[in-house]
């Protein structure tokens, strides 16, 4: 519906034809009152001038928000000069930034708070019209009423704006007592909670006075009966220190009969050390007479062995047990064993080794890799390989000792380094493993022959001992080859 042009008492009268030509743009869709009616507080000189009122602060962001909003609709040259570049901000920044201008421009040129107005009733409707006529509906939102209102000043429009930021610090009051009515229930919340809070502690103090009480009893009877205790204590104590008095006469008693005793004692030991001297004369004599029999008997063994060797004529021998077997052994497997000799001994001395390859004629039989890999398993086979062989030919050329060495392998490894002298070195047959090819070796060995195996298999040690060979850990060689 049309909407008469609000009301302003800043705006002087003018001239309707110089009006018309100031407002005249279709698109305002205001018709200009030509009626002559002015502000009752108008003289015949003109308006009273009368300041501007003082707005609560919503009512004025929402004054800038409104003029804000319809600042790019309108024509470019009815936009103030200080206002043209806020309307190209974007909106959200035109009524933040733009704040302080608009609000100067609307203070300061009624013509353009008119075209602002206009616009605004525009889109306000039913409400727009109510405020140009004065009256507000009791439902609608106070702040708008006001911004309209001091937009488009109709009369009574300073009442309006009073009433607007009466209803806003009424609002803000009744939020504030609010605020202050939660903030004393939490408060009264809090000291009840305080209260149910001391009551609890209360009734836990009380147990515990109670516990201690009852505890402070306890002690009281334990105190009691250590005091009781610590007077029996004292009297068995008196009773105590009597009778060290008396054990100690009896000990110095006794220690006096003790020294005549071994006085006694070092004479007879002196007799008995004469004596000794004495026996030990005797037995060093008997003992020389011993030693030439020894001698005498050994000389006619060593007599009647060379007389056994001349009447059976035995040629030296090429070949050594051990050579046969190494031979035959993977094309006929023995399968009598020889009979257990006294020689074996299970010792666990280093030394022993060097005590066993001392003894004439001597045979060492190492467990190849059971030594190797003991000793030096970091290296490859055939470092670890070359390494013990080089090592058993030195051990072979210091002793003079016959020197076997067995590796598992189903036939000869290529690449070896030729053995050194005398040293032999096998390689077990297809089907059969290193520690049964050094079994085989020690049964063919002859009765009374020292033969020494080193190798740290339990099994290989107890197989060879029952055929009368000497076992010895592998840990023995490593210390012999480590010293040569």
């Amino acid at each position: 519906m049309p909407l008469t042009e609000p009301y302003d008492d800043h705006l002087p009268q003018e001239d309707p034809v110089a009006l018309d030509g100031a407002v005249g743009n279709p698109d305002d869709n205001v018709v200009n009152d030509t009626s002559g009616a002015s502000d009752p507080t108008t003289t015949g000189d003109g308006p009273a001038a009368e300041p501007e009122p003082t707005l609560p602060e919503p009512v004025r962001q929402r004054i800038v928000t409104l003029t804000a909003a319809v600042l790019p609709t309108l024509p470019t040259d009815e936009v103030p000069v200080p206002l043209r570049r806020v309307a190209k901000f974007a909106p959200n920044r035109r009524a933040r930034l733009g704040a302080p201008v608009i609000a100067a421009q609307l203070t300061a040129d009624p013509l353009f708070r008119q075209r602002v107005t206009a616009r605004v009733l525009a889109d306000a409707g039913d409400l727009g019209a109510a405020v140009v006529e004065g009256t507000a509906p009791a439902a609608a939102d106070p702040v708008e009423v006001a911004a309209l209102a001091y937009l488009a000043r109709p009369r009574g429009w300073r009442e309006l704006i009073d009433a607007s930021g009466a209803a806003v610090r009424a609002e803000a009051d009744s939020a504030v007592v609010a605020e202050l009515v939660r903030e004393a229930e939490q408060r009264a919340t809090r000291a009840e909670h305080d209260r149910a809070v001391a009551r609890v502690e209360a009734e836990k103090l009380r147990d515990e006075l109670a516990r201690v009480r009852e505890e402070l009893g306890q002690l009281r009877e334990e105190s009691r009966q250590v005091a009781r205790t610590l007077r029996e204590t004292q009297a068995r104590e008196r009773k105590a220190t009597e009778l060290l008095a008396t054990e100690r006469g009896r000990a110095a008693r006794a220690s006096a009969d003790v020294d005549a005793e071994l006085r006694r004692a070092r004479a007879r030991l002196a007799e008995a050390e004469a004596a000794a001297g004495v026996a030990r004369a005797s037995a060093k004599e008997a003992r020389s007479v011993d030693d030439a029999r020894l001698w005498l008997l050994l000389e006619t063994i060593g007599q009647a062995a060379v007389g056994l060797r001349r009447e059976l004529a035995l040629d030296p021998v090429d070949k050594l047990p051990a050579d046969f077997v190494a031979d035959a052994f993977a094309e006929q497997p023995g399968t009598a064993p020889a009979g257990p000799a006294a020689r074996a001994r299970d010792t666990d001395d280093p030394a022993r080794l060097d005590q066993l390859l001392a003894l004439p004629r001597a045979h060492l039989v190492v467990d190849g890799y059971n030594v190797t890999k003991r000793g030096f398993g970091e290296m490859s086979l055939e470092q670890q390989r070359k390494r013990l062989i080089t090592g058993l030919g030195g051990i072979a050329a210091q002793t003079g000792d016959e020197v076997t060495v067995v590796f598992d392998g189903a036939e000869r490894m290529h690449g070896l380094p030729p053995a050194p002298r005398g040293v032999r070195v096998l390689f077990s047959r297809k089907g059969e493993t290193a520690d049964e090819l050094i079994r085989r070796l020690v049964r063919a060995e002859p009765a009374g022959r020292p033969v020494v195996v080193v190798s740290s298999d339990r099994e290989v040690a107890d197989g060879v001992r029952r055929h009368g060979a000497y076992p010895l850990g592998a840990d023995s060689l490593l210390r012999r080859l480590a010293r040569s």
